[in-house]
């Protein structure tokens, strides 16, 4: 049974969802901030987090960015705001998807879903792609430059692989939003745009085996 933490100072909220996950087959933990969330984090595993920004104690922000440094686990946002500069932002700091308030609890399970799904389809692939120093791991999913291990966003990983699964092929913005963020994304173009710019960075020396294709999008140049 796959297990949620639920994260939010609103016990209503925190039972509504609860509710709805269990109906749909989660074991559900919950917390009151996200300081809470922290420490159960260090002590149990989860397959998923649903959490709140506006918390006391620790923000959703600043809990995500400290269970970053403890495990790998997707994590979707509630907000009471829906600005763009918000969910980029979240993005960057590792946030797998957003969900405003007030929201719809069945809309919630499926982008649950959504993401347990895409990352379970990446886990699948079994390939290591090296290239001189670079070495991308799929089933681990991590990468290395010379040895060392590369810090990504989880969404870093999510675009990285997907690019490199398509390696050569001339993907548009529209393609990468649907299949890397999902078709119900509320997003526009400059998310695609900001993720590339920030696994650019990621991949230091190998950052021109990301090409952008002028009036079109990106793709991942073939490796010899």
């Amino acid at each position: 049974m796959p297990k949620m933490l639920v994260v939010d100072d609103e016990p209503r909220i925190r039972e509504i969802i609860r509710e709805y996950a269990e109906f749909n087959g989660f074991e559900v933990v919950q917390a009151e901030d996200g300081m809470d969330a922290v420490e159960k984090i260090k002590k149990e595993d989860f397959d998923i987090i649903i959490m709140d920004i506006m918390m006391p104690k620790l923000d959703g922000y600043s809990a995500c960015k400290e269970i970053r440094k403890l495990k790998e686990i997707p994590v979707i946002m509630l907000s009471a705001r829906g600005e763009e500069y918000d969910k980029l932002f979240g993005f960057e700091i590792g946030v797998d998807d957003y969900v405003v308030k007030p929201f719809s609890p069945k809309e919630l399970m499926a982008r649950v879903r959504a993401v347990m799904n895409r990352i379970k389809s990446a886990q699948k692939t079994e390939d290591v792609i090296t290239y001189k120093g670079l070495c991308i791991n799929f089933t681990a999913r991590e990468v290395t430059i010379d040895g060392e291990r590369v810090s990504m966003t989880p969404k870093e990983y999510d675009l990285l692989f997907y690019l490199v699964k398509n390696m050569n092929i001339a993907l548009s913005r529209e393609k990468l939003l649907e299949e890397v963020w999902g078709f119900d994304f509320y997003g526009d173009d400059r998310t695609v745009d900001t993720h590339i710019k920030m696994l650019r960075n990621s991949l230091g020396p190998y950052r021109n085996l990301i090409v952008t294709l002028r009036g079109m999008g990106y793709k991942f140049e073939k490796i010899q």
